[in-house]
């Protein structure tokens, strides 16, 4: 095992089994790496990706899973030669991603798609009652109420990996709910934190890429950059912790090395600080309920030499606001919010729409739409394929 990473828990641990849904993207592969690192004490059982059949390819040669699922009949083809098996059993479309969300044999199922497609691979894995590793913000904030009363049937744990709430999940470790006074996300403002609404209006695609501290996949990088990810990380606190939006604060904290606060009712905070790798978190996550070890990120707070805080500015970035009224409204509303954000994005990045088209376009989506209940991942779903339809017609500048 490789000295930058050693287990400081007892040896003589049950081997666990995992399944990695999403295997091929920023949250997936540093998933790989952690368990890459620890041999002793994961084993890979299933991968599921989309369209990267190369980095694949590679995950199956070094792990052996026991179930690959993949989009579709092309992709299966592709890997066949690449993996060079052609009785490689390969799953395919929705049908291969239910059994490598659900397997049997699995210990713990990582949620490691971005966006709404996330949903289902969630809900399945949480009803056959595995406990999931959760990279996905967007299940809770299309179908929060949903997972998590079913996770409470079923007795799963949910163990956040975004790094914000896994310094939550942390902080509150043995204290007792009354006891909170407030959730604080820190928030690293992103690349245009220091930007005036006249700069933004010229951003580009790359430029928001570009962001300073993490290294993120384009929905959530440039979701970083709006501060629309914040807002969705708030919904999905709301949910994650059972706390009301009123509890839960937002600070920019550039420097991104503490992760998140907890303060308590004698105004004492416990903040959870370590350098922004997100290894950290799905350590947190995979261990769970021991601690692994690692050598390789050490913190020189002497070197750090200054942390600094201040106020999200919701007029230069709006989708936080719009994140905190839609958690103020009828279930549908967060739905809402994330399906037309998605569109957005994609078209900002496509370059098709400007930067400060995002949350206008968000903004008339949240007030054409007619808020309901969500009482089953139908109604999520069938909400968000509707919003999406409106997103794209107002970008394309079609009549409602």
């Amino acid at each position: 095992m490789p000295k930058e990473l050693h287990d400081i828990v007892d040896n003589e641990v049950k081997l666990k089994k995992i399944s990695v849904i999403g295997s091929t993207g920023s949250i997936g592969t540093n998933t790989i790496d952690v368990v890459r690192h620890f041999p002793d004490r994961f084993k890979v059982l299933a991968l599921a990706a989309g369209k990267n059949v190369g980095l694949l390819a590679k995950q199956i040669r070094e792990f052996s899973p026991k179930v690959v699922a993949v989009l579709g009949q092309k992709e299966r083809r592709e890997l066949q030669e690449e993996v060079g098996d052609r009785s490689l059993n390969i799953l395919i479309g929705r049908e291969g991603l239910k059994e490598a969300a659900s397997l049997t044999d699995s210990d713990l199922i990582v949620i490691a798609i971005s966006g709404s497609s996330g949903l289902l691979p969630t809900y399945w894995a949480v009803n056959s009652g595995h406990d999931i590793a959760l990279a996905n913000k967007e299940s809770l904030v299309m179908a929060g109420k949903i997972i998590t009363s079913l996770a409470k049937k079923k007795g799963v744990n949910i163990l956040p990996v975004d790094s914000e709430h896994s310094a939550i999940f942390q902080c509150l470790q043995g204290r007792k709910r009354e006891e909170v006074f407030q959730i604080i996300l820190t928030a690293s403002g992103g690349p245009f934190r220091d930007y005036t609404i006249r700069q933004m209006k010229d951003l580009t695609p790359e430029m928001a890429m570009d962001h300073p501290v993490w290294r993120m996949g384009k929905k959530v990088t440039i979701d970083s950059s709006t501060m629309m990810n914040k807002g969705l990380e708030v919904i999905e606190a709301r949910w994650l912790f059972d706390f009301p939006p009123e509890m839960i604060k937002v600070i920019v904290h550039p420097e991104s090395v503490i992760h998140s606060m907890v303060e308590f009712i004698d105004r004492s905070v416990i903040a959870l600080l370590s350098l922004p790798d997100m290894r950290l978190s799905i350590m947190k996550a995979l261990g769970y309920p021991d601690t692994l070890g690692s050598d390789l990120f050490c913190m020189d707070l002497v070197n750090i030499g200054r942390l600094t805080f201040f106020a999200p500015d919701e007029e230069r970035f709006p989708c936080l606001r719009l994140a905190y009224q839609a958690l103020e409204g009828e279930e549908s509303l967060t739905v809402a919010l994330n399906a037309s954000n998605e569109v957005a994005v994609e078209a900002f990045y496509n370059k098709i729409i400007g930067y400060t088209d995002i949350p206008e376009i968000i903004k008339m989506c949240m007030e054409k739409h007619k808020p309901k209940p969500i009482s089953s991942i139908e109604d999520a779903l069938e909400v968000d394929r509707l919003v999406k339809e409106m997103a794209e017609k107002i970008i394309k500048g079609e009549q409602l």
